[in-house]
Protein backbone atom coordinates (compact mmCIF):
# COMPACT_ATOMS: atom_id res chain seq x y z
CA UNK A 1 0.00 0.00 0.00
CA UNK A 2 1.60 3.18 -1.35
CA UNK A 3 1.83 5.72 1.80
CA UNK A 4 2.73 9.08 1.77
CA UNK A 5 3.72 11.45 4.95
CA UNK A 6 4.11 14.74 5.00
CA UNK A 7 5.51 16.74 7.83
CA UNK A 8 7.59 19.95 9.06
CA UNK A 9 4.71 22.70 8.69
CA UNK A 10 3.73 25.15 11.22
CA UNK A 11 3.76 28.95 12.39
CA UNK A 12 6.29 31.03 10.89
CA UNK A 13 6.64 34.84 10.28
CA UNK A 14 6.87 36.50 6.81
CA UNK A 15 10.16 36.41 5.71
CA UNK A 16 11.25 32.91 7.40
CA UNK A 17 11.55 29.49 6.29
CA UNK A 18 10.23 26.46 6.57
CA UNK A 19 11.23 22.77 4.75
CA UNK A 20 8.56 20.15 4.17
CA UNK A 21 9.27 16.43 3.53
CA UNK A 22 6.94 13.63 2.38
CA UNK A 23 8.44 10.72 3.26
CA UNK A 24 6.74 7.77 0.69
CA UNK A 25 6.75 4.34 1.02
CA UNK A 26 4.79 1.15 -0.18
CA UNK A 27 6.34 1.04 -3.89
CA UNK A 28 9.61 2.21 -6.01
CA UNK A 29 8.96 5.64 -6.48
CA UNK A 30 12.09 6.06 -8.90
CA UNK A 31 10.29 6.21 -12.04
CA UNK A 32 7.37 8.79 -10.52
CA UNK A 33 6.64 12.09 -10.59
CA UNK A 34 6.69 13.64 -7.03
CA UNK A 35 4.26 16.56 -7.09
CA UNK A 36 3.84 19.36 -3.78
CA UNK A 37 -0.01 20.87 -3.89
CA UNK A 38 -1.37 23.74 -1.52
CA UNK A 39 -4.92 24.71 -0.37
CA UNK A 40 -5.66 28.20 1.26
CA UNK A 41 -9.38 28.71 2.87
CA UNK A 42 -11.78 28.84 0.40
CA UNK A 43 -9.55 28.58 -2.23
CA UNK A 44 -8.57 26.02 -5.04
CA UNK A 45 -5.77 23.74 -4.68
CA UNK A 46 -3.06 24.79 -6.56
CA UNK A 47 0.24 23.57 -7.46
CA UNK A 48 3.26 24.19 -5.89
CA UNK A 49 6.31 22.35 -7.25
CA UNK A 50 7.15 19.39 -8.89
CA UNK A 51 10.21 16.65 -9.57
CA UNK A 52 10.49 14.02 -12.01
CA UNK A 53 12.62 11.46 -9.90
CA UNK A 54 14.28 9.68 -12.50
CA UNK A 55 16.19 12.43 -13.86
CA UNK A 56 15.57 15.42 -11.29
CA UNK A 57 13.78 17.46 -13.74
CA UNK A 58 11.79 20.44 -11.74
CA UNK A 59 8.56 22.35 -12.11
CA UNK A 60 7.82 25.60 -9.96
CA UNK A 61 4.36 27.50 -9.94
CA UNK A 62 5.57 31.01 -10.71
CA UNK A 63 4.46 32.60 -7.22
CA UNK A 64 7.24 30.70 -5.51
CA UNK A 65 9.81 30.59 -8.41
CA UNK A 66 13.30 31.82 -6.69
CA UNK A 67 11.93 30.71 -3.26
CA UNK A 68 11.09 27.27 -2.96
CA UNK A 69 13.21 24.36 -4.18
CA UNK A 70 12.13 21.06 -4.18
CA UNK A 71 14.47 18.13 -4.25
CA UNK A 72 14.54 14.10 -3.32
CA UNK A 73 16.75 11.39 -1.17
CA UNK A 74 17.02 8.29 -3.05
CA UNK A 75 18.12 6.60 -0.14
CA UNK A 76 15.16 7.79 2.47
CA UNK A 77 12.72 7.61 -0.30
CA UNK A 78 11.74 11.27 0.62
CA UNK A 79 10.80 14.59 -1.38
CA UNK A 80 11.79 18.16 0.19
CA UNK A 81 10.62 21.17 0.09
CA UNK A 82 12.64 24.01 0.84
CA UNK A 83 10.55 27.25 0.99
CA UNK A 84 12.43 30.15 1.86
CA UNK A 85 11.26 34.51 2.19
CA UNK A 86 7.27 33.11 3.02
CA UNK A 87 4.53 35.15 2.39
CA UNK A 88 1.49 35.40 4.12
CA UNK A 89 -0.18 34.06 1.08
CA UNK A 90 1.85 30.95 1.29
CA UNK A 91 -0.36 30.35 3.87
CA UNK A 92 -2.28 26.71 3.40
CA UNK A 93 -2.50 22.58 3.74
CA UNK A 94 0.43 21.71 1.36
CA UNK A 95 -0.18 17.97 0.39
CA UNK A 96 2.61 15.83 -1.76
CA UNK A 97 1.30 13.65 -4.06
CA UNK A 98 2.92 10.80 -6.55
CA UNK A 99 1.83 10.11 -10.26
CA UNK A 100 3.24 8.60 -13.60
CA UNK A 101 6.46 11.16 -14.89
CA UNK A 102 4.66 11.16 -18.09
CA UNK A 103 2.14 13.85 -17.52
CA UNK A 104 3.00 17.78 -17.51
CA UNK A 105 2.67 17.41 -13.42
CA UNK A 106 1.31 21.09 -13.21
CA UNK A 107 -2.60 19.24 -12.42
CA UNK A 108 -3.99 17.55 -9.51
CA UNK A 109 -5.37 14.99 -12.04
CA UNK A 110 -1.67 14.19 -12.99
CA UNK A 111 -1.30 12.12 -9.28
CA UNK A 112 -2.84 8.86 -8.01
CA UNK A 113 -1.62 9.38 -4.56
CA UNK A 114 -2.22 11.89 -2.01
CA UNK A 115 -0.93 12.88 1.39
CA UNK A 116 -2.92 13.76 4.22
CA UNK A 117 -1.27 17.42 4.20
CA UNK A 118 0.60 19.65 6.53
CA UNK A 119 -0.51 23.15 7.44
CA UNK A 120 1.91 26.06 6.60
CA UNK A 121 0.72 29.33 8.16
CA UNK A 122 2.82 32.99 7.46
CA UNK A 123 2.07 35.49 9.56
CA UNK A 124 2.33 38.97 8.95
Amino acid sequence: QVQLVESGGGLVQAGGSLRLSCAASGRTFSSYRMGWFRQAPGKEREFVAAIRWSDDSTRYADSVKGRFTISRDNLKNTVYLQMNSLKPEDTGVYSCAAGPPYFSGYSADDYNYWGQGTQVTVSS
